[in-house]
């Protein structure tokens, strides 16, 4: 199911069944995302896909505003999951301005546009 030269289109694939998976490099063991050809740590050509644990914590966040007419207000955040990338996505399932930095939160596959996305809840407990 690997395709080395679309790493894009991979990544959405395995959205699209339901599975978030990172990239890691063979060569330096770092994790990296978004999806590339080339370790962005040490420049490496292996790179194998791993399921990401799902667990992070909100690094930054704000609220768009919108008018309720055209589906009120959102948060846009960037979450850094537990094997140090950084990801920008949303919480969902409070409120937009609830959302705080330093939150842990929980990835799932939602949806985004029509498309498969990686979406945030925040962690229970």
């Amino acid at each position: 199911m690997q395709d080395a030269k679309r790493p894009d289109q991979f990544f959405q694939r395995a959205l699209a069944e339901g599975e978030i998976l990172l990239p890691k490099c063979d060569d330096c063991g770092a994790y990296h995302f978004f999806p590339r050809v080339l370790c962005p740590h040490c420049h490496g050509s292996a790179i194998s896909w791993k399921k990401a644990s799902g667990k992070g914590r909100v690094h930054t966040t704000t609220v768009v505003r919108r008018k309720p007419e055209r589906g009120g207000d959102y948060n846009v955040c960037v979450v850094e999951l537990d094997e140090g990338v950084r990801m920008m996505s949303r919480v969902e399932g409070i409120a937009p301005g609830e959302v705080a930095i330093d939150m842990p939160v929980t990835a799932f596959v939602g949806e985004a546009e029509g498309v498969p996305a990686v979406l945030f809840k925040p962690s229970e407990g």
